[in-house]
């Protein structure tokens, strides 16, 4: 059935998903704070800065408006960079969503608060129940789901009848959709995974093999699902689409902003240099930050998170860090 559905955030993602949503044959409403680029975005029918090449139907309405985007809608999807999320849930006065099933589609963790973007909707929207919120991720680039590429990704609700109801709006011809009942799972992995991908790309920019990726990306699950297990995941989770399979596209793809991060670092360039170059985010970097945050505050042991933190904030060779983890005392897998 048609559903009445308001979209926070106009970047790649949003948008992407707005299309898939009108595809679906949803009444959507996408929201961009910035006035002068929603007239863009309106006008044109195109996303210039976070999607190009694709049109926008003339039937999604965009606004920035906040108020007429949360208005008389059954489902609100958010897809804001973890550090706006926060600012805008501020500003949803308590029973502005009615009923609404709110959608969090974003990955990272809140610098500081080291929350995940659940709980930051939960804690900030007054009086909110938690199982009408329902996390949306897996292996997902914006670029592909526009274009109507098969996808597969799961939704994560405490409430079952929560993550159906966004499975049955979600899902269509090249949109597969699963359900889970494990949130913290779903969204730490959709989200660490990112910091998998700079080691990835730092990997690449440096000139290292196959092999080497490999072994990031490997290695790399093993902290995920150590970090996600002392902080109440199922461990399974990351065996499945949050997990590795949102590690490998991540960590391989040329749509993939984490990994370019971390290629251009590996080829030498500053962290600065390469974040002034992009309009994008890539919720790596923040994530890098909060993930050894919560690693110190669990005592996880973290060794390529800690590495491309070194590398990232504090100008670590890369090739160094590659050396100090190649050196590490040796353990049996498992």
């Amino acid at each position: 059935m048609k559903a009445r559905i308001g979209v926070l955030g106009a970047g790649g993602w949003g948008t992407a998903l707005s299309l898939l949503l009108n595809r679906n044959g949803h009444e959507v409403e996408l929201w961009e704070y910035r006035p002068e680029y929603a007239e863009i975005l309106d006008r044109t029918r195109r996303n210039p800065d976070f999607l190009p090449g694709v049109a926008i139907p003339d039937d999604v309405r965009i606004t920035s408006d906040l108020d007429a985007a949360l208005s008389q809608k059954e489902i609100l999807l958010v897809t804001l960079p973890s550090h706006i999320v926060r600012s805008v849930a501020d500003r949803i006065p308590a029973g502005r969503i009615g009923n609404a099933v709110v959608v969090s589609a974003g990955k990272g963790i809140e610098n500081g608060s080291l929350l995940r973007m659940s709980q930051v909707l939960s804690g900030s929207i007054e009086g909110f129940p938690a199982d009408r919120i329902v996390v949306l991720s897996g292996p997902s680039h914006a670029e592909e789901v526009s274009r109507n590429i098969p996808t597969v990704v799961v939704a994560a609700s405490s409430s079952g009848d929560s993550a159906k109801r966004v499975q049955d709006v979600f899902r269509g011809p090249a949109f597969r959709v699963y359900t889970s009942s494990d949130v913290v799972g779903v969204e730490l992995g959709g989200s660490f995974k990112n910091i998998i991908a700079i080691a990835a790309g730092i990997s690449d920019g440096v000139g290292f093999g196959d092999n080497t990726k490999a072994a990031i990306m490997i290695r790399g699950i093993v902290e995920i699902t150590r970090l996600g297990t002392a902080l109440g995941a199922n461990p399974a989770t990351f065996a499945g689409l949050s997990g590795m399979g949102d590690l490998i596209v991540t960590c391989t793809s040329r749509h993939s902003r984490n990994r370019y991060v971390g290629e251009q670092v590996g080829a030498g360039k500053s962290l600065d240099e390469v974040l002034e170059g992009m309009k994008m985010v890539a919720e790596g970097v923040r994530t890098t930050r909060s993930a050894a945050d919560l690693a110190a505050k669990y005592k996880v042991d973290m060794p390529i998170t800690c590495e491309v933190f070194e590398i990232l904030f504090n100008g670590k060779n890369p090739k160094k860090a590659v050396a100090d983890l190649m050196n590490r005392d040796p353990k049996a897998e498992g």
